[in-house]
């Protein structure tokens, strides 16, 4: 790996001078990016788009991870069995699925299924600063995680590098993580974007590269499509997954349901954290851009009650300034751990790099898995809304179908993948709370819930007054039947005596009755608005005779005149 020299970095207003010595010993980086993924065939209930991504034109790109649990028990180490009982059983089943358990003989899999590309195996970022040498740093793992019932897929790319200037960490946690630019510097690059990504084989033969400067791109693609356009380097990265807004072919395709900031885990281990300010602290929780030590990302008053808000210190000792600990800080689309480099934290189940990159993790995951899916639920309802026509009986019927499957995937969601808590260890627990407060998730879940519940209501309002005016037709045809009933049923009349003729007038007779029955039957029911309105004007008795014998013959007027 080439070494990282920082003396001055940039931020969006320009170059700031910066040479504090501080290093940071061993740094890490988890990006997530979860994206909806659009229906393969509308007419599936259960779209699978993980069994199309494994295709031959793209060399198997792709390969399924198969957890711990499906492999060789001799290798199942301790790490396995501290991650699974960090759960609770709802959520390890989730995680993990179920064993084939005695009176089930069922193996129950878990909905979730990782899959990994190996291609890529460093990446060299190349910072704005002219002064700053690239970076190549180490790639551990590129998955993408499918989830079943669930049209969400979560690409995640963990990047290291050991010896770093805490500057260049600063600048990789600002700017590494974003899908596309928002604005551009005036030199042309991308607004606190890299200035170029690489993504690099294992021979460092330069796989993609990042087109953040290409503004006219950008900007065409917007007006074409009316979406943000994806840098080219994170769609190298998820091909053969095409973004749904292209020009481009492919089968599984996906669309942005999140902002270009992505979501991102940061692990730093320093000789002394203590010597970090509260600016630094601040900058390394909010992916702020570097500035000098003794200044603030922003303004006091906005920042005042930040540590409250968003430091999580159970393990942090302020008087202990050569051995503070570690710090947690949690932002919601940020979550930041820092922790002394002495073997002692480093080891330690609780705060070392193995928990963050697995229990951690996986609360992390699971946080914005919830939010991602309810993005999702509530575009299909804006989306299921726009295609809605009030008047067009069709529209209506498509549009009842929707909210009914996006219902059933709702319930579904709650009752396999909602989980107000996911672990009883209690730095997991009040860090996957802290996630969920930030990313406001137990609101946008409400929300959405209500926006169902209303549609639904919709639905059953609509069909309830549909069954009303049904019920209203039949009772207006009962009643006109009513009168004919009585009249020939009288004393058993029989006004034609054609008991003893021949089979053919008789079949005559029965054919003439059916038509006219039939006939006056189906007229009744073209006037049984008006009807309905006449006997409602007969039966009240506070009506005149007058206005009853007009509601008598607004029956038989036309539309025109009835209307007027």
């Amino acid at each position: 790996m080439e070494s990282p020299t920082l003396s001055k970095t940039s931020d969006a207003r320009g170059t700031v001078s910066r040479d504090r010595g501080l290093m940071v010993r061993h740094f890490r980086q988890i990006v997530l990016w979860p994206l909806q993924l659009m229906p393969i065939h509308d007419e599936m209930p259960i779209q699978k788009h993980c069994d199309f991504i494994q295709t031959s034109d793209f060399d198997n790109l792709w390969q399924e991870v198969e957890d711990e649990f499906t492999g060789d028990p001799s290798q199942f180490q301790e790490r396995h069995y501290s991650e699974f009982i960090t759960f609770l059983p709802s959520v390890q089943r989730f995680l993990y699925g179920e064993g084939t358990g005695r009176g089930t003989g069922v193996n129950q899999e878990s909905p979730i299924r990782v899959f990994r590309r190996t291609d890529v195996t460093r990446v060299r970022l190349t910072y704005p600063d002219p002064g700053v040498a690239p970076v190549v740093f180490e790639v551990a793992h590129i998955d993408l995680y499918f989830f079943y019932d669930i049209d969400i897929v979560i690409l995640a790319v963990e990047i290291f590098a050991d010896d770093l200037p805490l500057a260049c960490a600063e600048e990789t946690m600002l700017r590494f993580a974003r899908g596309y630019p928002t604005y551009w510097e005036s030199d042309g690059h991308g607004g606190h974007c890299l200035k170029k990504a690489e993504w690099l084989a294992k021979d460092n033969t330069v796989l993609s590269c990042s087109d953040y400067e290409h503004k006219e791109k950008y900007l065409s693609f917007v007006c074409r499509y009316r979406a943000p356009c994806i840098a080219s380097h994170w769609e190298f990265l998820l091909m053969p997954l095409v973004h749904h807004h292209s020009g481009k072919s492919g089968l599984v395709r996906y669309r942005q349901i999140e902002s270009h900031l992505l979501p991102l885990m940061a692990y730093l281990t320093m000789d002394n954290p203590a010597a970090l300010t509260r600016g630094d602290f601040i900058r390394l929780g909010l992916a702020a851009p570097p500035d000098p030590s003794d200044s603030l990302p922003y303004s006091e008053g906005h920042l005042r009650g930040f540590e409250n808000r968003y430091f999580y210190d159970r393990y942090w000792t302020e008087k202990e300034r050569e051995r503070p600990g570690t710090r947690f800080i949690c932002s919601g689309r940020v979550f930041t751990e820092i922790s002394d480099s002495s073997d002692r934290f480093i080891a330690t189940r609780k705060t070392g790099l193995e928990q963050f990159r697995h229990e951690y993790f996986v609360l992390f995951l699971i946080a914005h898995f919830h939010k991602a899916a309810m993005l999702m639920l509530s575009d299909r309802l804006v989306d299921a809304l726009n295609r809605l026509e009030p008047g067009n009986p069709e529209s209506i019927r498509h549009f009842r179908h929707i909210i009914r499957q996006i219902l059933g995937v709702f319930l579904r969601f709650t009752h396999r993948y909602w989980f107000q808590d996911v672990s009883e260890h209690t730095q997991v627990k009040e860090l996957f709370r802290m996630t969920n407060r930030h990313l406001g998730t137990a609101q946008l879940y409400t929300e959405v819930r209500e926006a169902i519940e209303d549609m639904s209501q919709y639905l059953d309002s609509d069909v309830l007054r549909r069954q009303g005016e049904t019920m209203v037709r039949l009772t207006v045809v009962t009643t006109v039947g009513l009168i004919g009933m009585a009249t020939t049923g009288f004393l058993g009349m029989n006004l034609i005596a054609e008991a003893d003729a021949p089979f053919i007038s008789k079949l005559l007779i029965f054919l003439s009755v059916l038509i006219a029955t039939t006939a006056v039957t189906i007229y009744t029911v073209l006037k049984s608005r008006r009807l309905s309105a006449f006997l409602e004007k007969v039966s009240d008795e506070r009506t005149v005779i007058r206005a009853k014998f007009s509601a008598f013959l607004d029956v038989w007027r036309t539309k025109h005149d009835w209307l007027r």
